[in-house]
C-alpha cells in the first residue's frame, strides 16, 4: 500500500526523472555513434598512427571508470575555461564514454563484412566513400543492431552515475523522494522497476528495428 502511495503522489517527479534519464541516454547514444563509427574506422585503417591512436581512445574510455570520466569532464574544463552545465558535462561523458564501446562494436562488424562486395565495387571503379556510405554502412548496422541496443540499455543504466555532479535524473530523484518519506526501501524498488520498464521498452524497439533491417536486406 506504501509502495503505491509514493508511485502515485510522486508521479510526476519520478516521470520527470525517467524523461530525463531516457533523453541524456538517447542523446548520448545518437551522439555516439558517428564517431564510434568513424573511430571503428580509424581501427582498421591501413595508417598504423591512425590505427594507434583509436586504440589508444578506446582502451581509455572502456579502461576507466565512468565515474572517474564524470568528474574529470566536469571538474577539468572549467579549469580551461570550459564551463559547461551538469547537464551538458553528463552528456559529454556518456558520449565519449558510448563512442569507445560503439567503436569496438562497429570494428568488429566490419572484420564479420564479405569482402567479396567490397573488391567487386573497387573493381567497378567506386570511390572509397560511396563504397562505404552505400555498401559497408547498411550492411554494417543490420549486423550490429543487437549490441547497439545493448549498449543502450548499458547506457541508460549507467546513466545513473551522473547524479553524482546534480543532475536530476531518475536516481536523484529517488533520492529526493526517499529524503522527503523516510521510505528507502519502497522508493528505490520503484525506481529499480521504472529501469526495468524502460529497459524492456528499448529492448521492444531494438527488436522491432533488427526486423524491419532484416526485411530491408531480403528486399
Amino acid at each position: 500500500m506504501e509502495f503505491l502511495q509514493i508511485a502515485w503522489g510522486y508521479k510526476e517527479m519520478l516521470l520527470l526523472g525517467a524523461v530525463t534519464t531516457a533523453l541524456i541516454s538517447g542523446i548520448s547514444i545518437l551522439l555516439g555513434m558517428p564517431l564510434g563509427l568513424v573511430f571503428a574506422f580509424g581501427l582498421v585503417s591501413q595508417n598504423g598512427l591512425v590505427r594507434r591512436f583509436c586504440a589508444v581512445y578506446r582502451s581509455f574510455w572502456r579502461g576507466t571508470p565512468l565515474l572517474v570520466q564524470i568528474l574529470l569532464i566536469f571538474y577539468l574544463l572549467p579549469s580551461v575555461g570550459l564551463d559547461l552545465s551538469p547537464v551538458a558535462a553528463a552528456v559529454l561523458a556518456l558520449t565519449l564514454n558510448t563512442s569507445a564501446f560503439q567503436a569496438e562494436i562497429f570494428r568488429g562488424g566490419l572484420t564479420a563484412l564479405p569482402k567479396g562486395q567490397i573488391e567487386a565495387a573497387q573493381m567497378l571503379g567506386i570511390s572509397p566513400t560511396d563504397i562505404r556510405r552505400r555498401i559497408v554502412i547498411p550492411q554494417l548496422m543490420r549486423l550490429v543492431t543487437p549490441a547497439i541496443v545493448n549498449e543502450f540499455i548499458s547506457i541508460l543504466k549507467n546513466s545513473s552515475i551522473i547524479s553524482v555532479i546534480s543532475v536530476t535524473e531518475l536516481l536523484r530523484t529517488g533520492q529526493q523522494i526517499v529524503s522527503a518519506t523516510y521510505r528507502p526501501l519502497e522508493v528505490y524498488g520503484l525506481i529499480a522497476m521504472v529501469y526495468i520498464l524502460m529497459n524492456l521498452v528499448i529492448a521492444q524497439f531494438g527488436h522491432r528495428a533488427e526486423k524491419r533491417l532484416a526485411r530491408g536486406a531480403r528486399v
